[in-house]
């Protein structure tokens, strides 16, 4: 019978917090161990399995072609690990959950529902990082996305979150400067607010004679995030589309004036939470997708997940 190598998950918890962190110090500071008890642990595995994980510089740690396999298998394991001491622990919710949002909907849905989530669950550490551009799930370590719009296809899992109609709106100051759109078709001759990430469309959605039709728009600025494209908007610098959850408060307040409403198609961006499929559903990962139901069911803004 081979010999039980009891530190072996200790020392695939150091090498990926090594690697997790970027260096030997910051990991030793994560983990309450000196430096050198990083480093002896890190050559204690290399030696057990005799490869070479990490080379070392002056500038930078990276893995080598048998660090990167190894990495890969232990995170899976310990995370098979976490949610086998979850389960035997009654379910009980821990660990770190590592979250991707868009701006717009981070800041107003996202942030204002973790005091909640965690007092439900105090046993967990909530990452949160809050970006437009498409985030790479396992590049990033990231254990779920929130996204809007139509997703690309992918081997992730999705599950909705809920919908938002967008709407095309433009500040009073650049309409007064400018003039207000009567049909689509002008939009062509006006500034119009657009995004510069791969996935944007170059054009817009409209319905004019019971068809849909798709408007090209262009402009003098494009953005690479939905907050800094509605602050373009309100400072009169053109017209944009947005969610209307992202909007509604300015558009109440005047700030905002809807535009071709009556050619608008129903268009609809929907929200989606995403997350690695493979295995069973961690429990963190379950836990925020339930609350995060819970939470935007009671909003005005959105239309609920069926």
């Amino acid at each position: 019978m081979p010999r039980i190598l009891m530190e072996r998950s200790g020392e695939m918890e150091v090498f990926a917090r090594v690697v997790q962190e970027g260096g030997f110090s910051a990991a030793a500071r994560s983990l309450d161990l000196t430096p050198s008890a990083v480093s002896k642990l890190i050559a204690r595995l290399e030696a057990r399995l005799g490869a070479r994980l990490l080379v070392r510089t002056t500038r930078a740690l990276t893995l080598t072609e048998e660090g990167e396999a190894y990495h890969h298998a232990a995170r899976r394991i310990l995370q098979d690990l976490n949610d086998a001491d979850q389960a035997a622990a009654g379910g009980a919710v821990r660990g770190r959950l590592r979250v991707s949002a868009t701006i717009p909907f981070g800041t107003m849905f996202v942030a204002p529902a973790m005091p909640a989530f965690i007092a439900r669950n105090p046993h967990l550490i909530v990452d949160l990082s809050f970006t437009d551009g498409i985030v790479d799930l396992v590049a990033e370590k990231t254990d779920i996305a929130i996204r809007m719009g139509n997703l690309p296809d992918s081997g992730l899992i999705a599950r909705k979150l809920g919908q938002s109609r967008r709407v095309v709106c433009a500040a009073p100051s650049y309409l007064e400067r400018k003039g207000r759109p009567a049909t689509s078709a002008d939009l062509e001759r006006h500034d119009c607010l657009t995004f510069n990430f791969r996935r944007a469309r170059p054009s817009w959605p409209f319905r004019q004679d019971g068809r849909d039709i798709e408007q090209p728009v262009m402009g003098s600025l494009v953005v690479n995030n939905g907050e800094t494209m509605k602050q373009m908007a309100l400072a009169g610098a053109g017209i944009a589309r947005l969610g209307l959850f992202h909007v509604a408060a300015d558009i109440a307040s005047g700030a905002l004036v809807p535009l071709l409403e009556e050619c608008n198609p129903g268009d609809l961006e929907m929200i989606h939470a995403i997350h690695v499929g493979g295995g069973p559903l961690p429990p963190r990962v379950r836990a925020f997708i339930e609350h995060m139901i819970e939470t935007l069911s009671g909003s005005p803004l959105l239309k609920a997940a069926s």
